[in-house]
């Protein structure tokens, strides 16, 4: 009888145990507030249906991987929403859970949207999230299992114009800073886009950019002329990207889960895992 009491007392504690294990963690980006709007960072969120708003204490949610499959890399997703929203579930949380069957880290980020109706934001500002957030998982790449070479940022719509601000832009450390979390780069070791719009869509590229996976329907015309313009520069910088432009969709198909009726759409994140493990970044290294 003895024997059956400890089983059962062991399955009670373990069993919430791993349930904490998988249950996602959110990481507040500052300290205290947004720079420059610390007053506002207790202005609670709104969230409905699909989107999530009202974004005034910017922060990461953490999706981890089972230790025995981690692969040791890292994504950071921002979702879209043309900046006057978040498409949290369908763009953040499902593809978060895709990375983390490969044995991938997703982070997934609420930035402050500076389209929302009375938003104080702009979206540079925006921008300063997603390099911040870059900046966190690197300065705690070793707590979360992620090699800090390893990290990638993934932008949907709106967000990609948030990864090409990043990507495109001077994002050093600053190794004088008193902030740990500022010394660190936010540059990303690689990009995947997803429907892209165009802002901070460069002329030109000051210096090479990172391996990139670009997606869209060809007939999403804006997003498909920003992947075109962007494997022009691609090629100029000698730099491997792939580009998939579907025939058939439209924007926002998310991660194709509803587009049963059109299959190169429906199965997309495939192709996105084939171009992962080409890359290497499916194969162990922590």
């Amino acid at each position: 009888m003895r024997k059956y009491v400890i089983a059962a007392f062991a399955a009670f504690v373990i069993a919430p145990m791993a349930l904490a294990q998988s249950t996602p963690q959110t990481v507040y980006l500052y300290k205290n507030g947004a720079p420059g709007f610390e007053d506002r960072k207790n202005i609670p969120e709104q969230a409905a249906d699909w989107w999530v708003k009202s974004v005034n204490n910017p922060s990461i949610t953490v999706f981890l991987p089972d230790k025995d499959k981690a692969t040791g890399t890292g994504v950071v997703i921002l979702p879209g929403g043309g900046h006057r929203a978040l498409v949290y579930n369908a763009e953040g949380v499902d593809p978060a859970n895709f990375f983390q069957k490969l044995g991938v880290a997703a982070f997934v980020v609420k930035y402050r949207l500076a389209r929302e109706e009375g938003s104080p934001y702009t979206i540079d500002e925006a921008g300063d999230d997603a390099r911040r957030a870059m900046r966190t998982v690197r300065s705690r790449a070793a707590e979360w299992g992620v090699d800090p070479t390893r990290l990638g940022l993934m932008g949907w719509s709106a967000g990609g114009e948030l990864s090409q601000l990043v990507t495109f832009q001077p994002c050093d450390g600053d190794p004088k800073s008193a902030d740990p979390i500022e010394r660190q780069s936010c540059r990303p070791d690689f990009l995947i886009e997803i429907y892209p719009g165009p802002l901070y869509l460069p002329d030109q590229l000051e210096n090479k950019p990172p391996p990139a996976f670009f997606l869209a329907s060809n007939a999403d015309h804006g997003p498909a002329r920003t992947i075109t313009r962007l494997l022009d520069l691609y090629r100029v910088a000698d730099v491997p990207a792939e580009v998939h432009l579907y025939a058939f969709g439209a924007h926002a198909f998310n991660m194709g889960y509803r587009a049963t009726d059109l299959t190169t759409i429906h199965l997309w994140p495939g192709r996105l895992q084939d171009w992962m493990q080409d890359s290497g970044l499916l194969t162990k290294k922590l």
